[in-house]
């Protein structure tokens, strides 16, 4: 019967989470319908049937998490109908891998004490995690447990098991790392050392300390960051603008928008998304990526604005930002940026970004530099606007300034490509009309 598969929804994506089915067994499925919902490193987004038929069977219940390419659910004509806390066997199963290579699945779904996991044939059972604890005696785990024990630093052998004959499974290792801490053996050491040796030592959780399992994008996104870290020589430049005029005009849309009832409000980072895309326009050397052998110099202006959630780093994208207006970047940035924080962007909205602006002036921070989004080549931290003292035509006055830093994959990019790109950006912040004609 035809199977639903667990499917890749971001280019960052190895595994998956079932949120909620939609759909139960039983119920009827068309083409192209919405069955449940899956949360990925990055987003909740909808998961899709491909086949009409009945819901026959639910092989991964909400909560679990899967690789990606995984047979998550069976389409059938009604006759055979079961979810995974049910003893029956899951069927032979076939799906298409990455690669398009075809692969048998033994269906990995963890068993409580009132179901049994079962593999894709139904005299094979689910494979099971042993390891061996302290007095030499097995210790049976599920591979989601193994797998969630090494995400959260847990010893199996010191877990008890709720699942069926003792068998481990997620939600006991997840209860495990929630528990106290476990306390040290005292060691005698001499009196001169003894208030350095008794402090835990840097990243070893202890009853000072509150363990706090990583979020799935934040994992993601450390992985990533910290690629980009290393093997992205990144080169740095800042300068600082004035930014009076700028403001002015800010004030002067709103104004505008409010005199004609629209609750709009235009923000410094929209004008900020405008300025940065027709700078790029002007500057395509710059729009690039570093593709290994060769560079991509991209064809659309796609601006990533960075945004802080409860589950770490997004960067939602504003595709074509030199096509439109001020305003209609406020309105799609807005809209962008509520739905990263609710969990609810599709993969068009947080991928095909081309450039990335971090602002982290509201917070006050004056300067500071970021590690480049990859693929992109370039990313723009900006700093909060304060008064200072400059020289303007020989006397001294006070201006809003900001200082912006640009950081450059110096692979594909030189220093003065990314100079002459922050020359154009601060010429149209210092003359913004030139950014909203």
């Amino acid at each position: 019967m035809p199977e639903i598969t667990m499917p890749r929804l971001s280019d960052t994506m190895e595994e998956g989470t079932m949120g909620r089915w939609l759909k139960q067994v039983g119920d009827t499925v068309e083409r192209g319908e919405v069955v449940a919902e899956i949360e990925s490193d990055k987003a909740t987004m909808d998961l899709i049937s491909y086949e009409s038929g009945v819901l026959a069977q639910i092989l991964v219940p909400e909560g679990e998490t899967v690789a990606i390419g995984r047979p998550v659910a069976v389409v059938g004509n009604g006759a055979l109908a079961t979810r995974p806390d049910q003893n029956d066997a899951a069927p032979p199963s076939e799906s298409k891998l990455d690669g398009g290579q075809t692969a048998n699945h033994a269906v990995e779904v963890e068993a409580t004490d009132a179901s049994t996991a079962k593999a894709a044939t139904p005299a094979q059972p689910a494979p099971i995690a042993a390891s061996v604890d302290d007095e030499g005696r097995k210790v049976k785990a599920s591979p989601l447990a193994r797998a969630r024990a090494r995400d959260l630093g847990v010893e199996l052998s010191g877990v008890r098991g709720s699942g069926d004959g003792g068998r481990i499974v997620r939600a006991d290792v997840e209860a495990a790392a929630q528990g106290p801490a476990p306390v040290a053996t005292a060691v005698p050491v001499p009196p001169a050392t003894a208030s350095t040796s008794e402090r835990p030592a840097p990243g070893v959780a202890s009853a000072d300390a509150e363990e706090i399992p990583l979020s799935r994008m934040r994992r993601v996104a450390a992985r990533r960051l910290t690629e980009s870290s290393q093997q992205t020589p990144h080169f740095f430049l800042t300068r600082s603008v004035e930014v009076d005029a700028l403001l002015a005009l800010r004030a002067d849309i709103n104004r505008s928008l409010a005199a004609a009832g629209d609750d709009l409000k235009v923000s410094v980072n929209d004008l900020l998304v405008r300025a940065c895309s027709v700078a790029l326009r002007d500057s395509p050397a710059v729009n690039v990526s570093w593709a290994g052998d060769r560079i991509l110099r991209h064809l659309h202006v796609n601006i990533g604005i960075a945004v802080a959630t409860d589950g770490g780093l997004i960067v939602p994208v504003i595709r074509d930002a030199d096509r439109k207006s001020v305003t209609e970047i406020a309105r799609e940035a807005r809209g962008l940026i509520d739905k990263a924080r609710a969990g609810r962007l599709t993969t068009e909205e947080f991928t095909g970004g081309t450039f990335t602006i971090s602002n982290l002036g509201m917070y006050g921070i004056e300067h500071f530099t970021a590690i480049i989004n990859p693929p992109e080549a370039a990313l723009l931290a900006v700093g909060a606007a304060r008064a200072e003292p400059v020289v303007s035509d020989g006397e001294v006055v006070v201006r809003q300034v900001m200082n912006l830093t640009l950081a450059i994959d110096h692979r594909p990019l030189d220093g003065a490509s990314g100079a002459q790109f922050l020359q154009k950006l601060a010429a149209i912040l210092e003359n913004p009309l030139r950014c909203v004609i």
